[in-house]
């Protein structure tokens, strides 16, 4: 999603730009909460999300520098992502959404 010229100026496209869509935010509350996790545990965790949306959401996460991915070189391959600097400052954001939803709809 492109954000035409009069949007640009607003935060709440910019935000739902970066981390719109089904994904983005669940997986960065499954890092908040679990910190650095490899590719599987990230899976495992979001048992819904096929493998390929999950690597295509990561690379974008990446590209926005909200996750770190770090490479080990070793064999077999072995890959951590964690939250960025820039997407630890939503950590207080997320506590808003969470006791917002817990007031407002029971599970």
């Amino acid at each position: 999603m492109e954000i035409k010229s009069d949007e640009k100026s607003c935060p709440v496209s910019k935000f739902t730009e970066m981390l719109g869509g089904k994904w983005k935010l669940i997986i960065i509350s499954k890092l908040r909460s679990r910190g650095k996790m490899r590719f599987g545990q990230i899976a495992a965790s979001i048992p819904s999300i096929s493998r390929k949306v999950l690597t295509d959401q990561l690379k974008d996460l990446e590209k926005n520098n909200l996750v770190k991915r770090k490479h080990f070189k070793q064999i077999p391959p072995k890959v951590e992502y964690s939250l960025s600097n820039k997407s630890e400052n939503l950590c207080s954001v997320f506590k808003s959404i969470e006791d917002w939803s817990n007031e407002n709809y029971s599970l």
